[in-house]
């Protein structure tokens, strides 16, 4: 995925994306850094925040239709936008902020650009059947994005604390200091028995799904061939293994008897951080995908130069290159239906604008119920929302720093655990850090870093629920919370680091995340758990609305909700168009 970045001029309310106009080298391997511009209307709010996501929508500006609505400018809803526009579909996006992205978005506070939610990245340059759904999305819309690669992050936890790299050999040496040549026998069947899985497991690429019969020409008859020689590669009991894909991966931990404590804790480690829950919890595919980018010859890590919002960028304009809308500003009050059908949406104001095909909500399945009129959803279907498990929030730290006295080799990625007796999932046990400034310099002024550590969806938002943000207790305990994040911050970058100097420091809280991402109780989305229950399917007991996003299949992370959009996208079009754009992309 690249994107030769652009910076970003704000109409009232429709975004403007222009080329680049300069560049210039990074001391981080061999690439080009091309600078970023951005907005910088917005203010400081009381908690230190930038106020873009509070300002007050405009009336719409434009058609008061479409195709297919998007509710939400999230990386699935821009993914389903953009392909449904690459269907030629009149298509468009409503976002209540004016910064598209969602959990995705960057914002910039005193030269310092942040980024707000993922920062982990692999797979943006892979190509073909088996490449990452976002990078197939990107290719399909035409548009690329450079980055920097890496091989390693830096791991604290209570055995010791050790630069971790992935690959399929380096890890060993780790294991062999820091867990004993046990675990090294351990890890080294898990990944003889998953890695050959990898094949069976990407075998239908994400682009090619669809929510409806058609699948069985689209993804079904088109690649039977490569999935039935994967499953007679791997022989019988590979075969067999195979099975356990939809399975939790936990199960093939199981069946290998690994018993050892460190690759326990390590794969449960993995799991959380790639889809919230713990091994019991994942699907084995998500995970033996995972492992098979990460644990391959040849494999590395990715930071999209520029930030995270160097991805939202590239989704806008491949959006906009093919006639998509994005609409910012413009917060959806309600879904309209009439006789059981989605026909639009009303605005904060007042004004309708009227869908003519579908509505598509980017929105939590918690966001998107409150958008209906409750006398038209099935009870049950009301029940099995309600009922549905949450993962926690989170507790947010951005900083912006003088480098000075901070180690040169300072990595970007940093994991801090802090026990494992509680478990990973505990609250205030797990933090992760980012120091993006680290490969892409031009996220910080000359000479500075930027730095955005968090706890994993962990914090409990019932210690914030009903709190004042004006009040003495919820300053108090935003100062006890996010002592967690600045000891953590403290032991990654060493005593160099003095955060009385940080020029910029933001504390978050649920309330943050509720507040600034619309998300109900700043979830990081549902806790649902493989062999338990599944993620719900894209339609609804509503015709023509559907959902995209973190609430639906396959789930939370950033290559499910690309899938989720592509899916829905997919749906809404022709099985003959479907097919012809696959053909275009060469999968």
């Amino acid at each position: 995925m690249a994107l030769g970045s652009s910076s970003i001029n704000f109409t009232p309310d429709f975004i403007q994306l222009r080329r680049p106009r300069s560049t210039f080298n990074s001391k981080c391997r061999s690439r080009t850094l091309l600078p970023r511009s951005s907005n910088n209307a917005s203010e400081p709010y009381s908690n230190g925040y930038p106020s873009t996501t509070l300002t007050q929508n405009k009336p719409f500006q434009g058609k008061p239709e479409a195709d297919v609505i998007v509710i939400g400018s999230g990386i699935g809803g821009l993914c389903c936008a953009g392909l449904l526009a690459r269907y030629k579909q009149d298509v468009l996006v409503l976002e209540s902020h004016d910064l598209p992205g969602g959990a995705a978005h960057s914002f910039e506070i005193k030269g310092y650009k942040f980024d707000s939610g993922p920062s982990l990245f692999s797979g943006f340059q892979s190509r073909g059947p088996q490449a990452n759904p976002l990078a197939q999305v990107l290719d399909a819309l035409g548009e690329s994005l450079p980055c920097a690669t890496y091989d390693s992050w830096m791991v604290y936890i209570p055995e010791g604390e050790f630069l971790s790299c992935i690959g399929p050999t380096e890890f060993f040496k780790d294991l062999e200091k820091y867990a004993g040549q046990n675990a090294v026998q351990e890890w080294r069947k898990l990944l003889d028995a998953v890695l050959p899985l990898s094949a069976a497991a990407m075998a239908l690429p994400p682009l090619s799904i669809r929510g409806d019969w058609g699948v069985l020409s689209t993804a079904g008859a088109r690649y039977a061939p490569s999935l039935l020689k994967s499953f007679a590669q791997m022989g019988p009991q590979g075969a067999l293994s195979a099975t356990k894909l939809l399975r939790p991966f936990l199960e093939i931990i199981d069946s290998l008897e690994l018993k050892d404590p460190f690759i326990r804790n390590w794969v449960d480690l993995l799991s959380f951080l790639l889809a919230g829950v713990k091994s019991d919890g994942v699907l084995a595919a998500e995970m033996i995908y995972m492992f098979s980018e990460w644990y391959k010859p040849g494999c590395c890590l990715e930071y999209p130069l520029h930030g995270s919002g160097a991805v939202v960028d590239a989704l806008v304009r491949g959006l906009q290159k093919f006639g998509g809308r994005l609409s910012l500003r413009s917060h959806v009050e309600n879904i309209v239906v009439e006789d059981g059908r989605a026909i639009g949406v009303r605005l904060r104001g007042g004004q309708f604008v009227r869908a003519k095909k579908a509505v598509v909500s980017n929105a939590s399945m918690w966001d998107t119920l409150s958008l209906l009129p409750k006398e038209v959803v099935p009870k049950s279907y009301q029940e099995r929302i309600k009922t549905t498990p949450q993962c926690e929030s989170f507790m947010h730290l951005h900083l912006g720093f003088d480098a000075k006295g901070i180690r040169e080799d300072l990595g970007i990625h940093h994991i801090v655990v802090n026990g494992w007796e509680r478990g990973v999932d505990a609250d205030q046990n797990v933090v992760l850090i980012s120091v993006p400034s680290v490969l892409s310099p031009d996220l910080a002024p000359p000479g500075k870093h930027v730095l955005h550590a968090y706890t994993p969806g962990t914090e409990p938002f019932e210690l914030w629920e009903g709190l004042d943000r004006r009040s003495n207790e919820y300053k108090e305990l935003k100062a006890q919370r996010s002592e967690v994040l600045w000891k953590a911050v403290e032991r990654a970058l060493g005593p160099g680091f003095d955060h009385s100097k940080c020029e910029v420091k933001l504390v978050g809280t649920p309330l943050t995340h509720k507040r600034f991402l619309r998300r109900n109780r700043g979830t990081y989305g549902p806790a649902i758990k493989a062999g338990k229950n599944s993620f719900p399917g894209h339609s609804t007991p509503i015709t023509q609305l559907y959902c995209c996003g973190d609430s639906t299949f396959p789930g939370i992370g950033v290559p499910a909700v690309a899938a989720s959009g592509a899916i829905v996208a997919n749906s809404l079009v022709s099985v003959s168009q479907h097919s012809e754009l696959l053909d275009a992309v060469g999968i």
